[in-house]
């Protein structure tokens, strides 16, 4: 299966959120293969870490190399890591009772921007359940940097990165490249729009304008989203205009909290959860209490001590249904579906089988969201030019990835 034309399609025309010296460094493996040099696979390719989970219940989850809306096959090529698969240990960790916070632990560039925002929303909602703390190890760009920001706390090392709050998208006009090799492409389409960032000829001003425009739209986004999650001012993240933030100077600019390792996160995180106990800790964790046979002794009559055991195992019962109803409202609320949790909880459905359900859910979201991709927007006119081929392609070709 040949990935490069998958690989070409996320990258050139596409709002990207990634740090440019990763950007430079991807096009630069890229090219020669499009231009036709082979692409030696990768043997022993390790797959996507899993979370681990500390002795005193703190998840560390994992965010290395470039970010993406999915990997479909394309681990090989990059060291990828997808915001699917993210998005799923994020959910299991919350919904775990053991697990008492969770800590992400980031070295990364940036990748995509689809698909980030969803799960800045789900960390940023994780934080009313569980701690959520980040560090950047060693580095939190851009796409990488949206998540950090999503943290309730992030701590960054001497010799770390934060920031490149910005989003670029590249062209490639290989027009020229077509001349030498005495090749002409002719484009036959209908609707005005239909061709406009065809690599086969120079971006026309239109065609630039709309990139520019979905450009600062994401932009927009982006800001938007660190502004909340670090509480600070949009004009003063746009202010940074993309700058790269280290050490000291990314604690002083107010995108970081603390100077400090990944061994200095997880030493304050355990620290902060041995005095400080969240509801989970209280409903999830917490030993019954029964009565002692001293106590059972020294009670002065019978009936009133098998009332005071009824009334304490209604009690925990209550909490313990409590503790459930928070559950499954959490877990709904982080997948974006908080109108589901009412029927879940009515039909009393396990948290397992509501983990599974949401994530299902989420998984034909995906797929929806990728074949409407192929659905061009309404014309000036009002009338919509749907590409049919297009989505029986894209339809066809998910189809195809499900079972590789």
């Amino acid at each position: 299966m040949n990935l490069l034309p998958h690989v070409a399609g996320r990258i050139f025309s596409a709002p990207l959120m990634i740090s440019h010296a990763k950007l430079e460094v991807i096009l630069g493996v890229l090219m020669p293969r499009l231009q036709g040099e082979a692409l030696a696979p990768k043997e022993n390719v390790e797959p996507a870490r899993r979370f681990e989970v500390t002795p005193d219940g703190i998840a560390i989850i994992p965010i290395m190399g470039t970010l993406v809306r999915r990997t479909v096959g394309l681990e090989a090529l990059s060291g990828l890591t997808s915001y699917a698969e993210l998005s799923e240990q994020l959910m299991e960790a919350v919904s775990d009772p053991f697990i008492r916070a969770i800590l992400l632990d980031i070295d990364s560039p940036g990748g995509e921007a689809g698909g980030v925002f969803d799960l800045a929303d789900q960390i940023y909602a994780a934080r009313q359940v569980k701690p959520v703390w980040a560090v950047a190890n060693e580095e939190a760009f851009s796409a990488a940097y949206a998540l950090a920001a999503s943290a309730e706390r992030l701590y960054v090392p001497r010799t770390g990165g934060v920031g490149s709050i910005g989003v670029i998208a590249v062209h490639l006009d290989q027009s020229e490249a077509d001349a030498e090799e005495g090749l002409k492409y002719t484009a036959i389409f209908a609707g005005e729009h239909k061709d406009d960032f065809s690599q086969h000829k120079p971006l026309a001003d239109p065609a630039r304008d709309s990139l520019q425009k979905e450009v600062n739209r994401i932009y927009g986004l982006f800001v938007q989203s660190v502004a909340r999650g670090r509480g600070m001012d949009v004009d003063a993240l746009r202010a940074t205009e993309a700058a790269l933030f280290f050490g000291d100077e990314a604690k002083a600019a107010g995108l970081a909290d603390k100077l400090g390792t990944f061994d200095v996160a997880l030493a304050d995180l355990s620290s902060f959860l041995s005095t400080t106990l969240n509801r989970k800790d209280v409903f999830m964790t917490k030993p019954k209490e029964t009565p002692t046979a001293q106590a059972q002794e020294q009670a002065p009559d019978i009936a009133a001590s098998q009332e005071e055991l009824f009334k304490q195992a209604k009690a925990e019962g209550f909490a313990e249904a409590k503790a459930y109803m928070d559950e499954v409202k959490d877990l709904c609320s982080l997948a974006g579906a908080p109108e589901k949790a009412d029927a879940f909880i009515e039909k009393t459905v396990p948290l397992a089988d509501v983990r599974k359900a949401l994530l299902e859910a989420k998984a034909k979201q995906a797929e929806a969201t990728e074949i409407a991709g192929h659905i061009p927007a309404p014309s000036p006119s009002g009338e919509a030019k749907i590409d049919t081929a297009a989505i029986y392609a894209a339809r066809n070709n998910l189809k195809t990835q499900s079972r590789l």
